[in-house]
């Protein structure tokens, strides 16, 4: 056993689903053990936060920038940071520890632009350092599976890709009543792009990691559906892949009722997959030759799932498992370079850099096709 990776995180305080959502994920496993942050831009908050995350009151820090400095400077300072703030702050918070040679994981997207995420690339590339991006759907044991056997030829070529993100919490103005995740609808904080960076990026990451197909060509519709909203809150986007394959994602805030429909079905020459968040542990298979299966988390399947899997079949797992396979994919990565050995070569699955790059990509076509009523647009 390897002792725990010295962990930090800057942002996600007290009151914030997705820091608890980091934590809770990187403890699962026993491989991170959290000893510095800078948890707020508040400092009475940052205190707070710390003491209730057990960090030592002079590894709490005010500023990323102090963090990163004086963590680099002691003998026993972090291996590794979680990124868990507003995406226009990803670029800066990211290369400050880059810099001082600190492996980062950042929330999605990587950055507000392109060049923005390219440039983190290459500097994690410079600083030989892991870069992870938590698109932390791709954790789940049944879409691992779903790789695996798309991968196989399972379903045939595939045909035809169907993605959707739907959420509901926005339908109403509540970026007029002061409710602090609106941040995602100001540019200011959230950067050019509404929905289709916040939630449209983990759908197009979805369906590439499964499928493996790349995007040559998309048309997007976006709308703001809010009066008064300064972001699309609604996108509709038609896909053309390389290989002739077609696809449709649509991500929305404002689909009333929803709470997180989050959906895929792939369809290939000889059959499809369907796969649901809400019942992330099941695999629904239906080919051609009448095959019908609803293929359930635990059962025999690929090396791919197991290796995702804790529980025996029956015995739900879900959201936090799923985040907690890419800590643990993270994890290995970090311990082998400190081992000076190879990675378990199913840790690299775990999304990385240019699968924030590749997510950026799309966005800044989509919103140039939307600029464009809809045109299409290549893609890389």
């Amino acid at each position: 056993m390897s002792r725990p990776i010295r962990w930090g995180m800057v942002g996600g305080g007290i009151g914030g689903f997705i820091g608890e959502a980091h934590r809770m994920a990187a403890r699962l496993d026993g491989k991170f053990e959290l000893v510095a942050g800078a948890l707020s831009s508040d400092p009475e908050r940052a205190r707070q936060s710390a003491a209730r995350c057990f960090i030592a009151p002079d590894r709490s820090y005010g500023d990323y920038r102090e963090m990163a400095a004086a963590e680099a400077a002691r003998p026993d300072g972090i291996e590794a940071v979680s990124v868990v703030t507003p995406n226009f702050s990803h670029h800066a918070i990211t290369s400050a520890f880059l810099e001082r040679g600190i492996a980062v994981i950042c929330d999605k997207p990587l950055a507000t632009s392109l060049a923005d995420a390219q440039d983190l690339v290459a500097r994690a590339a410079e600083a030989q350092r892991l870069l992870g991006v938590t698109y932390n759907y791709s954790g789940y044991p049944m879409i691992r599976h779903a790789r695996g056997l798309i991968a196989e030829g399972g379903i045939g070529q595939v045909r035809q890709v169907q993605v959707e993100f739907a959420l509901g919490w926005l339908s109403v103005p509540l970026e007029q009543e002061g409710v602090k995740q609106a941040w995602r609808t100001d540019p200011a904080s959230a950067g050019p792009s509404g929905v289709v960076a916040d939630i449209g990026t983990h759908a197009y990451h979805l369906l590439r990691f499964v499928t493996g197909l790349e995007v040559q060509t998309l048309a997007a519709d976006l709308s703001t559906m809010v009066a008064g909203r300064k972001l699309e809150d609604n996108a509709n986007i038609l896909l053309r892949f390389k290989d002739g394959a077609r696809g449709m994602l649509w991500a929305s805030m404002v689909a009333a009722g929803e709470s997180v429909g989050f959906r895929l079905r792939v369809y290939g020459e000889t059959g499809h997959i369907a796969w649901d968040e809400a019942f992330p542990d099941q695999l629904h298979l239906r080919l051609l030759d009448g095959t019908d299966q609803t293929l359930h988390r635990g059962g025999k399947l690929s090396p791919l799932a197991k290796s995702a899997t804790r529980l025996v079949s029956g015995l739900p797992e879900g959201f936090i498992e799923a985040f907690a396979n890419l800590y643990g994919d993270y994890a290995e990565q970090i311990i082998a370079r400190r081992e000076k050995r190879a990675p378990d070569p199913l840790s690299l699955l775990a999304p990385t850099g240019a699968d924030g790059v590749d997510a950026l990509a799309f966005v800044e076509a989509v919103l140039q096709s939307g600029r464009a009523n809809g045109s299409w647009v290549a893609l890389g």
